[in-house]
């Protein structure tokens, strides 16, 4: 008898909430494009469903919120055609996009590991919660790929110049770091996450969120980056790859020598798309905007050697030892990184998704993005003032 396998994303309405479980345990509920799928067609139920208050992302078992992406699925379509790989990330930035703009509460569970694809999912939510198994990064410099899922958006408006530092190191923080920089709202024990949950979608009201949140949350401490952001803010606020490297290596400070260490190891073309992914994104006027350009890269660093090779090197042989071509930061010149960056066919390009009678105009769009600029400025500033 044919066993069906459960859904790998739990959707469902609990009391006026949109709760979405990720449901692949066995990887660390790394994103499919089906997963990106059911999350979709749920919120976009739930946008116009007036029984949906609000929603909640959470996940089953202890292990992970989101590893991130399904990279081994994306490494045979690299090697292939593409058309796989790149209909993921289109499907994938449609939904980050979705949760960037929806006009309902979204809470995110970050508990245990939140990385790459989970970060996509986290980020956009009003409400971010974090625990003490929570390990928090953006890894894709180690694969040869880069920052995706909106890094370009989110990153460059963190405190300082950490989110370069993150895009480029592929650093793991944890909880009180994550509080501190703004990507988690609230610090919640994982002891008390399900009378949390339960809490929550017993709440009357969306307008009850913050208080019950409040009501769980504690401090999860001092953050351990706080005594190394100035040297952090000075190397990393370099204009170029080649000068990060050289502010480090000039620094005295054992901090800075292991983030140069750690930079040596990373694909030098990722590193460079990354920068200017991050000085692109930080001047961008809006989310979608910063999407089109990580589709037009990720379309084109999916069928690279450096992503290939990553994948070889770090998940299929584990050996750890791959060979980046260009093998070095001066190898990687502007003419590479415009052809990584230039515009795609328009029939290629990507697009948000088109919600009839629900659209919002450019104007709503900026005033939905102002305010959560100013959400998390305001942590930034009250943690880390200039």
């Amino acid at each position: 008898m044919t066993t069906t396998p459960p859904p790998e994303v739990l959707a469902r309405v609990e009391q006026g909430v949109l709760r979405l479980t990720l449901n692949r345990p066995e990887a660390l509920h790394a994103l499919t494009t089906g997963m990106c799928q059911i999350m979709v067609d749920a919120l976009l139920r739930g946008r116009t469903d007036p029984a949906v208050t609000w929603v909640m992302i959470d996940h089953t078992g202890p292990r992970g919120f989101c590893a991130g992406g399904d990279i081994r699925m994306l490494a045979e379509s690299g090697a292939g055609d593409g058309q796989e790989a790149r209909a993921f990330f289109h499907l994938e930035y449609r939904l980050n996009h979705l949760l960037m703009t929806y006009p309902k509460p979204v809470v995110a569970l970050m508990d245990g590991v939140v990385m790459g694809g989970g970060v996509g999912i986290a980020l956009p939510a009003r409400y971010r919660v974090a625990t003490e198994r929570t390990t928090f990064a953006m890894p894709e410099t180690g694969i040869g790929l880069f920052p995706d899922v909106g890094g370009g958006w989110h990153l460059p408006r963190l405190a300082g110049q950490t989110g370069y530092w993150l895009a480029l190191t592929g650093a793991r923080i944890k909880a009180a770091d994550c509080m501190a920089l703004g990507l988690a709202t609230h610090y919640v024990e994982s002891a008390k996450l399900e009378a949390l949950k339960a809490d929550l979608i017993n709440a009357s009201s969306p307008d009850r969120i913050a208080s019950c949140l409040a009501a769980h949350a504690s401090d999860p401490g001092p953050s351990p980056l706080e005594p190394y952001r100035t040297v952090l803010d000075d190397c990393f606020s370099a204009p170029s790859v080649e000068a990060v490297m050289d502010r480090l290596e000039r620094d005295a400070s054992d901090w800075a020598k292991a983030q140069h260490a750690a930079l040596q190891t990373k694909s030098p073309q990722t590193l460079k798309v990354a920068l200017r992914q991050l000085q692109t994104g930080a001047a961008l006027a809006d989310f979608a905007s910063n999407m089109v350009m990580e589709y037009r890269i990720g379309a084109r660093v999916v069928q690279r050697h450096d992503f290939l090779e990553g994948v070889r090197a770090v998940i299929i042989d584990k050996d750890n030892d791959p060979k980046w071509s260009p093998a070095t930061l001066e190898a990687v010149d502007e003419v590479l990184l415009d052809a990584i960056f230039a515009p795609l066919p328009a029939d290629q390009e990507w697009t948000p998704l088109t919600i009839r009678n629900q659209r919002p105009s450019s104007s709503a769009q900026a005033s939905i993005d102002a305010k959560k600029n100013q959400t998390l400025n305001s942590i930034h500033r009250s943690t880390f003032p200039d």
